[in-house]
Parts: C-alpha cells; structure tokens; sequence
C-alpha cells in the first residue's frame, strides 16, 4: 500500500502565506526523503483558504523540479473553475515535467463562495464539470488538421484551431481520478483503468462513525466496473495501485492518549478557521443558485472524527488500516498539516511524517528483491 502527503493548510492572515508556503516545501521535502509515495494538493481559493492552493499546477511545477522522485496529484481539481484549455495545458506541462507520475483528481467544486468569483453559479457546477471534462478528451485528442473545437459552457468560451502543446507525456494524457461517488464517475474511471478516490460517507450526510461501510460500497462499485471494462489483470493492477481513500487529518503519536490529545488541538484551531470562512460562504448562498445542499459537520463530533481522521500510535494506526489493504485500496492519503500552520502545528505534522515511515508504513510494503 502508498503513502501519500495531502498539502492541506490553512492561513489566517496574509503577512502568514510566505512563511506557510516555505514551510510547505520544507514538510512536502521531507516527506520524500522519508519515503512516501507521493504529493497532493488541493484546489482551492479565496479568504485566505489555502495559499497554495489557488494555483496549486504551478507550485506543483515548483516541488516537481525539487523533488523529482515524487509523483505529484492534486485532491482534487474544482474543474468548474478551470477553462478547458487551462486545464490541459497545465496537465500536459506537468505530465512533462514529472515523467508521467501524475494523478489528477477531478470534481465538481465544494463551495458558491468558489464559484461566484469564477462566474459559475454553484447549481450549475456539476454540469459545468462534466462538460468541461469531455471538451478537455476532444482537446487532448485533436491534432493540428482536424476540425476547431467549438467551446460553448457557460462562462467557459472559444474555439480552438491548433492542437495542444505541449503534447502529453503519458499515452493519450495523464491519468484523471474521479471521486467515485456517483456511478457515472466510477465507471469514468473504470473504463478507462484510471485510479479513483474511494469516500467515506454518503451524501447528503459528511461525516459518520463507520466509514468502512461507505469505502466498501463505492471501491465494490469501482472494483467492479473495472472488472466487466474487460480490462488485463496488469491494466487493473496498475489502477487499483493508485487508488486512494483519503484522511483529512492524519496524526500519529507514540501513545494512543498522546494523539488524541494533540489532535483535538489540531481540531480546535482547524474548526475556528472553517468558522471564520463560513461567513463568507454565507454571503456566497445569498441566492437560489448558490445554495449548498450538505452541510459538513462540526470537526470536533465524533462523526467528523470518525469519517475524515485517522490517529494513533503507530500500532493502533497500523491495525486501523490493515482491513483497507485487504479491501484493495491502493494509496493512503493522509493530510499531515491540516489547519491553521502555526509553529507548533508543523511540528506535529512532521512527528507524523517520522512515525509513519519508521513505524507504519513498513508494515504495507513490500521489501525489495536484493
């Protein structure tokens, strides 16, 4: 099984993002050199969010030059909010730029606030996606003598006469993966032996205590449409490999009572953000376009706890995930800097980091052939 990093932090104040995203690197260069697979970073803007996050394709052009060993994904691309030449363009540079050790995520967005300052009203967002995702596979496909790609989707407009440089890296273009929450998704995956992201819970409710349940159901789904795509055991191999259930919040300790206790102060400063920015939000559904429909629940419940979070001592974590490998998933995404990125809370991602790969993921690797 993988281990990845999720980049998620937060900053609270403008004269904070410089120092945020140099600590980003620092905590994403250890992270490779301790072993882990992998880099993920969000999609996300405005209100002082994530500051990475509002063009997370070029700091990940940024890390990719620094850590060249890493594959790179983003959890996950608000495709709304992307023109689709954007879109492939910046796909294809770093399909380049990494070898092909990409993996981007796809969805529909996660909040009006996001979308109003794109132009895309929030109703109309998962229709914005899936066309904005079929115009992307016309671009990818089109070569310099075939006929313009006519872009018609909403406030996305254009027509494209040439074909896309640069060209992909990866045969076709990098590998996509969707949220496998809806059958539509999951077969988008599935037929084209992309990885997909497995969740936790079933809307309208986010969160819960028995996120087992809700991970079986959506990988079953997944692992099934792969199978009747008709598929070769070495193309589902290679999908399943990267396919990933993701933890907002991973903190581990040496003592179960010691994680828990950091992470409720984790919680704690990660809740009064989400506060601060639900204000906003507010303001954003201020009309019937702009309505969300699931309302995510407080961090410190314990349905929130139980969904997004996985803490411990190492061994407690390591028996917490052994019934995910057996499942099948394939890549562990772990949110190691959740919350505001204060001092004290880049020191506890990295103790994180460091228990993990000393004490965790040994356990789900294979060693090497000497």
């Amino acid at each position: 099984m993988r281990f990845s990093v999720f980049l998620n932090a937060r900053s609270m104040a403008a004269n904070e993002d410089r120092k945020l995203i140099q600590d980003l690197t620092s905590h994403a260069t250890i992270a490779a050199e301790l072993g882990f697979d992998a880099i993920f970073l969000p999609d996300h803007h405005f209100n002082g969010y994530m500051p990475i996050a509002s063009d997370s394709y070029m700091y990940a052009a940024y890390l990719a030059a620094k850590l060249p060993q890493m594959h790179f994904g983003f959890s996950v691309t608000s495709v709304p909010l992307h023109h689709p030449v954007r879109f492939v363009e910046r796909i294809n540079i770093l399909d380049q730029l990494t070898d092909g050790k990409l993996l981007v995520g796809v969805g529909s967005g996660t909040t009006p606030e996001e979308m109003i300052g794109f132009g895309v009203d929030y109703k109309d967002s998962k229709d914005i996606s899936e066309n904005n995702l079929a115009i992307a596979e016309q671009l990818w496909a089109k070569q310099m003598d075939d006929p313009a790609v006519t872009i018609n989707n909403g406030p996305h407009q254009g027509r494209v006469l040439q074909r896309i440089a640069p060209a992909a890296y990866s045969p076709g273009h990098a590998r996509l993966m969707p949220v496998a929450m809806k059958e539509a998704s999951a077969r988008r995956a599935a037929e084209n032996a992309w990885p997909a992201f497995i969740p936790a819970f079933t809307p309208p409710q986010i969160g819960g205590t028995e996120p087992m349940k809700h991970v079986s159901k959506y990988f079953g789904i997944y692992r099934a449409l792969l199978d009747e795509a008709g598929h070769s055991p070495e193309t589902i191999a290679r999908a399943l490999d990267w396919t990933t259930h993701t933890y907002q919040l991973v903190h581990v300790a040496e003592t179960d009572e010691q994680a828990r206790e950091e992470l409720e102060i984790i919680l704690r400063a990660y809740q009064n953000a989400i506060e601060r920015e639900a204000e906003f939000n507010a303001r954003a559904e201020a009309d019937d376009s702009n309505k969300k429909t699931d309302q995510t629940p407080n961090a410190l419940t314990e349905d929130w706890i139980g969904t997004w979070c996985l803490y411990g001592s190492p061994e407690t974590v390591v028996e917490h995930l052994k019934p995910y490998q057996a499942l099948g998933i394939g890549n562990i995404l772990c949110g190691t800097t959740t919350g505001p990125l204060t001092e004290e809370r880049l020191r506890l991602g990295n103790q994180t980091l460091r228990l993990l790969s000393e004490k965790v993921m040994p356990a789900f690797k294979v060693a090497e052939p000497a």
